[in-house]
């Protein structure tokens, strides 16, 4: 009893506590507070286009690449639902019952 009664003491006092102290799963940050820009960059002066990463135009084209393959990969798979199965099934028993009935 005074060992669960410890635990969740010690649990609530962390998660639910608002001191300013360093913490085990955040960090204060170099940064004294957001100044807007997206991941801290300044962008260009006007005029001038933002020079790509060498990372960019691979990642760009390996997407694309990648988006392209799947969108016609999966469109061409065959169709192997039970629907589609049990619908065949039972066209090609009325067409043997058709023709059954009709040769009688």
């Amino acid at each position: 009893m005074a060992l669960t009664t410890m635990l969740r003491r010690r649990l609530f006092s962390r998660a639910f506590s608002s001191h300013d102290g360093p913490s085990r799963w955040t960090s204060p940050g170099h940064q004294e507070r957001p100044n807007g820009y997206l991941f801290n960059r300044t962008p260009p002066p006007p005029g001038q286009s933002r020079k790509w990463e060498d990372w960019e135009l691979p990642c760009y084209v390996t997407s694309f690449l990648t988006i392209v393959i799947l969108g016609v990969g999966l469109n061409a798979k065959p169709d192997l639902t039970i629907e589609t199965w049990a619908h065949q099934k039972a066209l090609e028993k009325l067409a043997a019952e058709s023709s059954s009935s009709s040769s009688d």
